[in-house]
């Protein structure tokens, strides 16, 4: 039985229309760069005929020749009724795509045809096989996306099968079964794959949404029962709750099963590539994301980390640098001390468990947890805790003063502005900003006044910031801890501050991350030199 697997990447496509998803044409062209970097075969990347955007990427992808291992994707819907295929200009806009390959998405289930697009059941055949003739005549390769094609077949089997059948006969040089309302169980979806890949002579896709929570699961069983071709989004973001996260399907088929998705080396771009689509799509990685999360493989409890300590993979199901991530060992009360000298030694390999260091760095951490600090979510933050106590710490700037004033009524959307004075090598700087609120005018005049000495510091961005009140108590004068994520395009990092005063709590969050951005850079530059 073959073992290779054909990725079909919608993120361009039907992870458009997850709601708070807006691609530009910029966007797409540095999203298709990256995944046909990570080597997935296709990549479906609009609907030509739906929006002159789509046609746009699609003549500036090809002028722009930078595919080398994908195949471009255009997506669009069989003719409408009442006119051939090469009259509807929708169809016609496919070919303009100049793609080599296209999907065409016909109804399967009976009730679409005869309640949604109010069509006769013969005569939605002849849409299917009239469409997929036209585009092979025109030399495409045409993968057919039969939709609805569990609940029709569950509704009329017969029906649904001649619907494939009649897109095989047209040519259709793949089939794709798609669960488009993503209810059905991975159990129906092996029976139901399994029949059709027996009963037809050509590629079996699969292509499930997430409604049920099964996409993932639906997506394996459609494979171990004989399909070959795959489709979903990278990070598995779409319509309503989404589709097949691909960043799960793959290592899973590809680690456990054997089959092969892509290029062996290139599996472990994989948790690169998804904070990659994350940060070009505006939102952030789903922390917990299986395989590529910040926590895939992040262990707290102590009979956990002593555990992967001794043996990993008592707790881990797969080697984390497999997929490009990493093994996180939080920081907590529960972590017990052997977890705290862990990530001691990855400083000071030098340190034992019953060093004065280890000690010293204990007390501390417990110290700063009393007052309210949380590190298992900030481990930026408690690399630098632990610097400071080994003395390997030197502060990159001094602050002399700053100013915030907040104003009213807003000017422009600036709530407030912010001016700071700092002091970098004897040299003093003052700047002063417009901001979104307190925090983001300090934010702002912060790095505009480091900027002059750090440049790398204009990469920087906050990308997510958080507080919370610790004693809701005490009402306005509650202590309140900040949670402040940074990224500079290629990492991110997470600092905390806790104090009474929230400007003073964030002052806190935003020096740790700027301090530990410059420090792991000159670590970097120290590697190179190596």
């Amino acid at each position: 039985m073959e073992k290779k697997i054909y990725i079909l990447d919608s993120t361009l496509r039907d992870g458009a229309q997850a709601a708070g998803i807006s691609f530009s044409i910029e966007d797409k062209l540095k999203i298709a760069k990256i995944l046909d970097d990570f080597g997935v075969p296709f990549i479906e990347a609009g609907n030509p005929g739906s929006n002159p955007k789509d046609m746009e990427f699609f003549e500036r992808a090809k002028a722009s020749g930078f595919l080398k291992n994908s195949k471009l994707v255009a997506f669009g819907s069989t003719r409408r009724r009442g006119i051939s295929a090469n009259e509807d200009k929708n169809v016609r806009s496919l070919l303009s795509a100049e793609t080599e390959a296209v999907s065409i998405f016909g109804k399967s289930w009976d009730f679409h045809v005869t309640k949604i697009i109010k069509a006769e059941l013969d005569e939605n055949l002849e849409m299917i096989a009239d469409t997929i003739s036209f585009l092979k005549k025109n030399g495409r390769t045409v993968i057919f996306d039969a939709e609805h094609f569990f609940d029709g077949y569950k509704a009329n089997a017969d029906y649904a099968v001649k619907t494939l059948k009649a897109a095989t006969e047209a040519g259709a040089d793949c089939l794709c079964l798609c669960d488009t309302n993503g209810g059905s169980f991975p159990t129906k979806i092996f029976e139901i794959t399994k029949k059709v890949q027996e009963l037809l002579p050509v590629q079996i896709g699969i292509h499930c949404h997430n409604d049920g929570a099964m996409a993932v699961a639906g997506t394996i069983s459609a494979v171990e029962a004989g399909a070959r071709h795959v489709q979903g989004t990278f990070i598995g973001f779409g319509e309503r709750t989404g589709n097949t996260a691909l960043t799960s399907v793959i290592p899973n088929l590809q680690l456990k099963l054997g089959y092969q998705c892509v290029e062996p080396e290139k599996l472990r771009n994989l948790s690169a590539t998804a904070r990659f689509v994350a940060e070009i799509s505006n939102i952030s990685l789903y922390e917990r994301q299986p395989f590529v999360g910040r926590f895939a493989f992040a262990h707290k409890g102590g009979m956990h980390i002593d555990g992967v300590t001794k043996a990993v993979s008592s707790f881990e199901h797969i080697d984390p640098k497999a997929v490009g991530n990493e093994r996180h060992i939080l920081t907590s009360e529960v972590a017990g001390r052997g977890a705290i000298l862990s990530k001691i030694q990855k400083i000071y390999p030098q340190a034992k468990k019953d060093s004065p260091e280890t000690a010293r760095i204990t007390a501390r951490l417990k110290e700063l947890e009393h007052e309210g600090y949380q590190f298992e979510a900030a481990e930026s933050a408690f690399e630098l805790v632990v610097r400071k106590q080994l003395g390997k710490y030197k502060p990159f700037f001094e602050l002399v003063n700053f100013k915030i004033i907040g104003e009213q009524p807003y000017s422009d959307g600036k709530s407030a502005s912010a001016v700071i004075k700092v002091i970098v090598d004897g040299k003093e700087e003052i700047t002063a900003s417009e901001g979104e609120g307190p925090v983001n005018a300090l934010d702002k005049a912060l790095r505009k006044a480091l900027e002059v000495f750090y440049p790398q510091l204009a990469e920087v961005t906050l990308i997510d910031y958080k507080v919370r009140v610790l004693d809701g108590n005490a009402a306005t004068a509650a202590k309140v801890r900040v949670l402040i994520e940074s990224s500079d395009g290629k990492s991110s990092w997470t600092t905390v501050g806790v104090s009474n005063d929230i400007i003073e709590a964030s002052w806190i969050a935003l020096v740790d991350s700027i301090e530990y951005k410059l420090i792991r850079d000159i670590e970097d530059k120290f590697k190179t030199y190596l």
